[in-house]
């Protein structure tokens, strides 16, 4: 057993996420729970500190380090959050001056020498997933034995920052325990702006596909990983059961991707007669008739269905290799079986006209998607699109707390940075402020939904 204290912490932040504008959605950090679950089994002592929901400042967070006196600090970050994720290691570092400090999560795996370099108060960074590597650090830091001999971490020797090799992927998610969620203030998080502990699990790694845009890709790979459909729904049960969760949503990547796999995960939930409504993400080309029918006897009621553009050329620029035919019909499919769905659209794409949006909002608003969600195209670090932007000189924006996907951070040839925050709001405006939509709405009994959506990008847009 390791006989060490840890404090795991999602930094205070101010920086809106497009989620959270426009859905409301505050969402548990289920990569710490996870680290901390496989802590907690190895004999750690662990804490965390969620200051994305507790709205506490980076110097409360301080003096709370400070009053729990850890040997070791996890920070996470996303590219958004990275400055907030600095400024809290920064801060650790001033009130637990003996404690490593490590940081994990998509932008350091992107550009881990860059970020250590930026933050000399960083000890270790743990690149992609790090249930196993964490494990290692911990073994390293109480036999004093060498950081070099640790796959999957940047770390610092004297004054250089070296990366070690990759760690492989972890082939069997079941050995990994379920998110700590006791360590959560699970009634702290919301949806649609109101608060309600929020079941969101994780039952597959790895997406195989070649997005252009992806940056999780380079966090789990491109290998699909997945669990087993017993220890999915043994989670599941375990949420309904324990916390009194209701609804569950399914935040892989793509659920799908293995169909036999995903038809039994409904099947158990229905053996076991879980009273429990879910959703799942997915994509168009990876969903067939009889499986969405399987899906809704089980008690699913959302299709994430990442649709991106509402033209085909677009959609071959995006490398998404799917088309507009596929996605309709996959659209007929789920309306056929009863279950509800939410199209993600992304607006400023290379290559991509006026015309080319204006074809996406009429193709969002006739497709037969109950929701919809645009974003402005994001280059995440890491990603192939960052990759062209920087080529191109298309980046007009280099403070990470931009990249939030709801302002553009990048032109295109053809489209202005104003003129695609213009065509996000008409979007919003053009799918949302219709008549038939409301009623729907209305009568679902579910009008409040639209606040989030109504304040930002109807009121905001009338009166600024």
């Amino acid at each position: 057993m390791l006989r060490l204290k840890a404090v795991l912490v999602n930094p205070p932040t101010t920086v809106d996420f497009e989620t959270q504008t426009t859905l409301g959605l505050k969402a548990p950090p289920l990569g710490l729970a996870y680290i901390a679950a496989v802590l907690e089994k190895a004999g750690i002592t662990v804490t965390i500190i969620d200051g994305g929901v507790s709205n506490i400042s980076h110097r409360t967070l301080g003096k709370k380090l400070n009053s729990l006196s850890p040997d070791v600090i996890g920070i996470t970050s996303m590219t958004p959050t990275i400055h907030d994720a600095i400024k809290a290691v920064i801060i650790a570092k001033e009130n637990c001056p003996d404690a490593v400090t490590i940081m994990g999560g998509c932008h350091i795996t992107a550009l881990p020498i860059e970020t250590m370099a930026e933050c000399p108060q960083i000890d270790i960074g743990v690149i992609g997933e790090g249930e196993e590597t964490i494990l290692d650090i911990f073994r390293k830091i109480i036999a004093g034995g060498s950081l070099a001999e640790v796959d999957g971490i940047a770390f610092r020797e004297g004054s250089k920052v070296r990366l070690n090799r990759r760690r492989k992927l972890i082939e069997n998610l079941d050995a990994i325990p379920f998110p700590a969620r006791h360590l959560l203030p699970l009634n702290s998080y919301s949806l649609f702006g109101k608060r309600m502990p929020l079941g969101n699990i994780i039952t597959s790694r790895g997406c195989p596909f070649q997005c252009i845009f992806c940056s999780s890709a380079q966090f789990y790979g491109r290998v699909f990983r997945a669990r087993s459909p017993d220890n999915v729904v043994d989670e599941m049960e375990l949420l309904h059961e324990k916390y009194g969760m209701k609804a569950i949503e399914i935040v892989d990547d793509s659920f799908t991707v293995n169909k036999v796999r995903a038809a039994k995960i409904a099947l158990e939930i229905a053996k076991r007669r879980l009273d429990v409504v879910w959703g799942f993400g997915s994509r168009a080309d990876t969903i067939t008739k009889e499986l969405l029918q399987t899906f809704k006897r089980a008690g699913c009621g959302m299709f994430y269905l990442g649709i991106e553009s509402g033209s085909d050329r677009i959609l071959k620029t995006l490398r998404k290799g799917i088309t507009i035919e596929e996605i309709k019909r996959a659209l007929s499919w789920a309306k056929k079986a009863g279950v509800e769905t939410m199209g993600s659209f992304i607006i400023g794409v290379p290559g991509e006209t006026r015309w080319d949006v204006l074809q996406t909002i009429n193709f969002a608003k006739t497709c037969g998607v109950d929701f919809a969600q645009f974003t402005v195209m994001t280059p995440y670090p890491g990603t192939e699109v960052y990759e062209m932007a920087k080529r191109e000189g298309l980046l007009v924006e280099t403070d990470w707390s931009k990249y939030t996907t709801i302002r553009p951070v990048m032109k295109t040839n053809e489209l202005t940075p104003q003129e695609i925050s213009k065509l996000i709001h008409m979007a919003y405006k053009s799918f949302y402020i219709r008549g038939n939509f409301f009623l729907q709405q209305i009568k679902h009994k579910r009008i409040n939904w639209l606040e989030p959506i109504i304040k930002h990008y109807f009121l905001k847009m009338k009166f600024s």
